[in-house]
């Protein structure tokens, strides 16, 4: 099923969109500490994620590609989990049912969709949309346990999602290889294109490389508007090769703004498909492709099609 995932060799493979957004906005769905991982604990929510990534699903078999499944535990980390009563046993209780639900989903689209990736997703600390403090060393040991339940439970890569400080990504990367499984590093940038914290991506992507011998599988950036980072592949400078996924926002306001936005900004879908369209003319190895907050299947859909003659 995922032969082709390590460094995104292959197809391009499609991703899913804000679950969360669409929880809140779309469903009218209470959630709190905006985590969606207590999902997994109804059968009436299971039943309902099941129908979320089958609409994502269905548009990577229209357009031949492979899919990436993300678990939904953005926030199962022990921080945000003792927020909603989550110990740790418990929180390592839902991160492996959260891989084994997701590969159920799976295989009821093998033969369908080839290849198919069970995603472990792996949130900051902190908000996402704050830089964290603290050290490399610190993180590894904050994160290992969530690390250690996805490789256990059969996930085929650890993804660490909206990360804005260099260091909780080194973290997460050596977590990933003691626990022997692959790792995604996504940074999220403001509208200048630089990560919360203030460093340039470029920095960013060449200091993980540097302290961890070039662990991560690949790099992606997620929880942004390719208007606010375009302009730093002009010239595909060496880093930006590392970047082979992006789960770009719907919409082009600031993290602040989207903080403060009562309402929900789902932008243009046709536009942030040429967008990325465009990305991918610059950026040959970008192969993973969905989106982040304010996005749904439409917008994904919207990427599939402005993306797939370009496949190869």
């Amino acid at each position: 099923m995922t032969a082709a995932l390590p460094g995104i060799a292959g197809p391009i493979f499609l991703n899913d969109s804000g679950l969360e957004t669409t929880l809140v906005f779309r469903e009218g769905r209470e959630l709190p500490a905006f985590a969606a991982f207590p999902l997994l604990e109804s059968a009436s929510d299971r039943a309902w994620l099941e129908r979320y990534y089958d609409r994502h699903l269905e548009l990577a078999e229209a357009h031949r590609t492979g899919f990436v499944i993300d678990t939904p535990t953005w926030r199962a980390n022990p921080d945000w989990g003792a927020r909603l009563g989550y110990g740790s046993a418990d929180l390592d209780r839902i991160n492996r049912d959260a891989v084994s639900f997701c590969r159920a989903v799976a295989t009821r689209w093998i033969g369908r969709v080839v290849p198919i990736a069970v995603a472990g997703v792996i949130g900051p600390r902190g908000d996402g949309y704050r830089a964290g403090g603290g050290s490399a060393a610190a993180a590894e040991a904050y994160h290992a346990p969530q690390v250690a339940a996805f490789a256990n439970a059969g996930a085929d890569v650890v993804a660490a999602y909206t990360l804005g400080a260099v260091e909780e990504a080194i973290g997460i990367a050596r977590a990933a290889e003691t626990a022997g499984i692959s790792a995604a590093i996504s940074f999220t940038l403001e509208t200048d294109g630089r990560l919360p914290s203030g460093s340039e991506l470029g920095a960013a992507i060449e200091a993980v490389d540097a302290a961890t011998r070039g662990y991560p599988a690949y790099f992606m950036v997620n929880c942004t508007h390719p208007q606010h980072f375009a302009h730093l592949l002009n010239g595909s400078p060496p880093w930006a090769a590392r970047i082979r996924g992006i789960k770009a926002n719907a919409s082009v306001l600031s993290h602040a703004e989207l903080d403060e936005a009562g309402t929900l900004d789902e932008g243009d879908p046709e536009d942030l498909g040429r967008r990325i369209a465009a990305l991918r003319q610059i950026l040959p190895s970008l192969k993973l492709l969905g989106g982040c907050c304010g996005t749904d299947d439409r917008h994904v859909g919207q990427i599939a099609s402005a993306c797939c003659v370009m496949r190869h």
